[in-house]
């Protein structure tokens, strides 16, 4: 039962007795109050029940994160009396619910449609906390309230905002392919055509059978293959759950994973997505490059990656790797989109790689901190040089982590999460241009 803000007052007042009031008050203020309890009853009587109201959630369409989205309840009313009151669409705060109390106002035998605008604050899903129904009396003295625990959440995908570099990329891309040869002989290339032996030819592309059959120098020509494999492996150990800036580490490391899958599904390689830590998370695969729809590849990693969290554990590398090679025995890029945090790199992936160096080109790119740099270079106060010191002692342990995974045959890209994805792009395409890949 709700009893309205006056009725309340006014029922304080009779826990005063009427024999300490003066003269006929207490009488009438005794008689006042029966006429008001008797009245609050009647209004309750003839309240009509919140269970009368039936709720249903339409579906919740997911939306970038940034983005907003418009979730539907359906209010049908059963009961023999019209119900008026107020409804709340509560979800938990990280959901940006606005406008979560509505009017309620419907016949028996009717519907009414209430709608919430939802701004999520945070990638993944952000569940809906119970919806509130209270309806009250005609008199409006007294209501009755009921809370439905109805399920939904809001799925906020990653925000993808590196797409901005996408268009200058797929350029250099087309220019690429556009080549009518590459005369660069070597793993990563596949034949494409005989033509005449110009001077500056590499002699050894020279066709000797050809030559033999047409009586003069032939060569063959090459060009990057298409169709080959990018496998990106997604760290969602407690080393992703920093915070750079406003987001975690994880979120950095996706947005540069998406902008790299987007290039290579355009250009026809298959692409790959692993992520987990001591379990496999999300494992998302490709068809063959742009057969199989570079937009239906972004809808599924994006979609993937969205409930991904950081988990407060180590990663297991050992079995991470084993699902890379697991994936495909032909070579492959292999990203490996992981802090390069000294201490977890040298005691989980180092022992790991040679088994991944010796069948597949592989990238380490790493989300820096431009805030580490940002206190080495301040040394405005004797306080400001200690933290300088400590942010020198801590790039000198990342250069170090880095020469080790150099050694091994692992190409490291460690950049501030605004470069990191443009920085993976161009170190694709370099790739595909030089026939490496």
């Amino acid at each position: 039962m709700v009893v309205r803000g006056p009725v309340v007052a006014l029922v304080l007042l009779g826990l005063v007795p009427p024999a300490l009031w003066p003269g006929r008050a207490g009488a009438v203020a005794a008689g006042w109050l029966l006429g008001v309890a008797v009245l609050v009853a009647l209004d309750l009587l003839l309240t009509p029940s919140p269970r009368s109201l039936r709720v249903r959630r339409g579906e919740v369409p997911a939306v970038r994160l940034g983005g907003s989205a418009t979730v539907e309840l359906t209010l049908t009313h059963d009961g023999p009396r019209r119900a008026r009151g107020l409804v709340q669409d509560a979800w938990v705060p990280s959901a940006g619910a606005d406008g979560t109390r509505h009017l309620l106002d419907v016949r028996p035998g009717q519907v009414q449609r209430v709608r919430t605008v939802l701004t999520p604050t945070r990638r993944g899903d952000r569940p809906a906390t119970g919806v509130t129904v209270r309806v009250h009396g005609p008199l409006g003295l007294a209501g009755r309230q009921r809370t439905v625990a109805l399920g939904g959440a809001v799925r906020a995908l990653p925000p993808f905002r590196s797409r901005r570099h996408l268009p200058s990329r797929l350029a250099r891309l087309r220019q690429i392919d556009g080549r009518s040869a590459v005369r660069t002989r070597g793993q990563g290339t596949e034949f494409d055509s005989l033509r005449d032996y110009v001077d500056g030819d590499d002699v050894r592309s020279i066709d000797w059978r050809a030559t033999a059959r047409r009586q003069h120098t032939v060569v063959r020509t090459w060009q990057p293959e298409r169709d080959r494999r990018v496998l990106l492996v997604l760290d969602t150990s407690r080393t992703s759950a920093a915070r750079v800036g406003d987001e975690p580490r994880l979120d950095a490391a996706m947005d540069a994973a998406l902008l790299l899958a987007a290039l290579a599904a355009r250009a026809g390689d298959r692409v790959d997505l692993l992520a987990g830590d001591r379990s496999l998370r999300a494992r998302v695969g490709s068809g063959s490059g742009a057969a199989a729809g570079s937009a239906d590849l972004l809808h599924r990693l994006v979609t993937a990656m969205a409930p991904l969290e950081p988990v407060l554990v180590e990663a297991h590398w050992t079995r991470l790797a084993g699902a890379v090679n697991g994936t495909t025995r032909r070579r492959a890029l292999v990203v490996l989109l992981t802090p390069l945090e000294p201490a977890a790199v040298e005691e989980g992936l180092l022992p790991v790689l040679p088994s991944l160096t010796a069948h597949h080109h592989v990238v380490v790119a790493s989300v820096a901190d431009p805030a580490v740099a940002a206190m080495a270079a301040d040394l405005g106060s004797v306080p400001a040089v200690y933290d300088a010191a400590a942010a020198e002692r801590t790039t000198a342990l990342r250069r170090r982590t880095a020469s080790a995974l150099r050694q091994l045959g692992v190409e490291v890209l460690d950049r501030p999460p605004h470069d990191l994805p443009a920085a993976l792009a161009d170190h694709y395409l370099q790739l595909k241009a030089t026939g490496r890949l």
